[in-house]
């Protein structure tokens, strides 16, 4: 698949061919649903808690005798139904995490960026650099390319410049090839990628 490559100033940089395992995969909605699910579950903290009576500091000593007292027989005051009492059944520390095959994430992956190419929604560029750490010459840039809300992938290692000038953007995320991920990808309506991002996804997918 032929795809035209452009440069920041929206200048056209020649074109280059998109491997079709990758990016001409007939999207589905099922296994993108499932891979945004898992990277949404993965990342919750799980850290709410509440304290059960085994955890409450009060007497376990009886308080009220066993008969007589016309009440109903109750042991100690960590019981939950009493103020100051135990939770019963409440949330404890865990991970909300839970698995997925290493085939199913990479084919979510193809399929993510398949659904872009697809959609005339992934553009490539000839690299992502600038000469210094302005977010105007970013926010120029972007608007020659008529892009507002998008994904920027580069290679193993970010340009620094281009970094910081993106980062203060909004609806603007800069990625190292690495790190690109379906949630990301599908959240933000264009995908960017470098000639150099390219060349990394179709060597991981081979």
């Amino acid at each position: 698949m032929k795809v035209d490559v452009t440069t920041l100033a929206a200048k056209k940089a020649g074109t280059v061919d998109l491997a079709d395992e990758v990016f001409a995969l007939e999207p589905r909605g099922d296994i993108l649903h499932r891979m945004v699910a898992w990277q949404l579950a993965k990342r919750q903290a799980g850290t709410h808690k509440t304290k059960g009576r085994s955890e409450i500091s009060l007497t376990g000593k009886k308080f009220v005798k066993q008969k007589g007292s016309g009440g109903a027989r109750h042991g100690d005051r960590k019981a939950p139904q009493f103020r100051g009492g135990g939770k019963a059944f409440g949330p404890v520390v865990r991970s909300h995490a839970f698995g997925m095959q290493k085939k199913v994430r990479a084919l979510a992956l193809k399929l993510a960026l398949s659904s872009k190419a697809k959609s005339d929604n992934l553009l490539i560029l000839d690299e992502a650099k600038f000469a210094e750490p302005k977010t105007k010459a970013a926010k120029e840039a972007f608007a020659k390319l008529g892009l507002t809300s998008v994904l920027v992938v580069d290679g193993a290692e970010l340009d620094q410049n281009f970094a910081l000038a993106a980062r203060n953007l909004p609806n603007v995320d800069v990625l190292p090839v690495q790190g690109i991920n379906v949630y990301d990808i599908l959240r933000r309506e264009k995908l960017v990628l470098t000639k150099a991002a390219v060349e990394s996804l179709e060597a991981r997918f081979k």
